[in-house]
């Protein structure tokens, strides 16, 4: 990445910020791009003082004004969690679409490399396991978590229609469940869910029986794949995520292990449409990028953990 120009869209939520972390400690010059939407200051506030390291506060439904050559585009931009697409419906699904357009639009004029961050949710409720690209899901276009998983889709289609028609050098990223340090302890996902209850002594709220299936891949680990697919020639959807395959019971007795507190386990009705299983054959992304997950799940808590319970402090 020594002397290349990467743009970051979303470089203030939590993947984004560590993406452009990443980038920096390769050699890269980073212009960050967010609205703070649902990105955060904090989170690329100690990035500023780097001389390769630049901000631009933006919505990028509109043009990008990111001036001067640019190797690398890379969209991370949007909301990604239940609670933050539920009350943002129609920002989650213009930034899906023509934020997606607008950072095409970047590349093909930049002559760039442009990166999708897809996600695993345009599976839907899968009804193969574990999940392999070419799987072409079971998703409901009407239901609550519809804004999100037809915005990534839609994201997908119309990456691939610039590629084709325009020759724009594209990767697609199909990112399946994430954690780590940076995450919003509001933001309704599972694991800043129970790391905020065990650290607070609380119960652990599940949703369903518990018995429903997830992988966790730590931020690094992803971070890492995202990188090496940009740098590669695969042009088709890569999964990037954990195959080690958890139930959500499970999972908080491992989040309880580690953060050594949390109360009994309170069980509520499952949200509609929320996937049953969901686990991603990497064998693409092994095959093509040499790439898989290497931070065991004990060590990536142990790390998220103390983040948290430091901005707890």
């Amino acid at each position: 990445m020594r002397g290349k120009r990467a743009a970051v869209l979303g470089g203030a939520g939590f993947v984004g910020s560590h993406l452009c972390e990443r980038l920096l400690a390769d050699g890269a010059r980073v212009v960050c791009v967010d609205n703070f939407i649902t990105g955060r200051r904090d989170n690329v506030r100690p990035m500023e003082a780097h001389a390769a390291f630049s901000f631009v506060e933006h919505d990028i439904t509109r043009p990008i004004p990111v001036d001067g050559p640019v190797q690398l585009v890379f969209n991370l931009a949007s909301p990604a969690s239940p609670i933050d697409y539920e009350k943002l419906p129609l920002e989650t699904m213009r930034v899906g679409s023509a934020g997606t357009e607008n950072a095409l639009v970047l590349a093909r004029d930049a002559r760039a490399v442009m990166l999708q961050a897809s996600t695993s949710e345009i599976y839907g409720d899968p009804l193969v396991h574990p999940q392999r690209e070419d799987y072409l899901g079971n998703v409901d276009p009407t239901g609550p978590r519809a804004v999100y998983d037809e915005a990534k889709r839609y994201g997908e289609a119309i990456v691939s229609a610039y590629r084709r028609s325009f020759g724009v050098q594209t990767r697609i990223a199909r990112i399946f469940n994430t954690y780590g340090p940076r995450m919003r302890l509001d933001d309704g996902r599972v694991v800043p869910a129970f790391v905020g209850q065990a650290l607070k002594d609380q119960d652990f709220t599940v949703f369903g029986d518990g018995s429903q299936t997830r992988s966790f891949c730590y931020v690094r680990d992803l971070v890492d794949g995202l990188v090496r697919l940009a740098r590669s020639e695969v042009a088709d959807p890569v999964n990037l995520g954990n195959p080690a395959e958890m139930t959500i019971l499970q999972f908080a007795e491992a989040v309880r292990a580690a953060a050594g507190g949390g109360g009994k386990i309170v069980f509520k009705p499952l949200p509609q449409g929320d996937p049953k299983q969901r686990r991603p054959d990497i064998t693409r992304a092994r095959t093509l990028l040499e790439w898989e997950p290497r931070v065991a799940l004990a060590e990536g808590l142990r790390e998220t953990i103390a983040w948290f319970r430091a901005s707890l402090r």
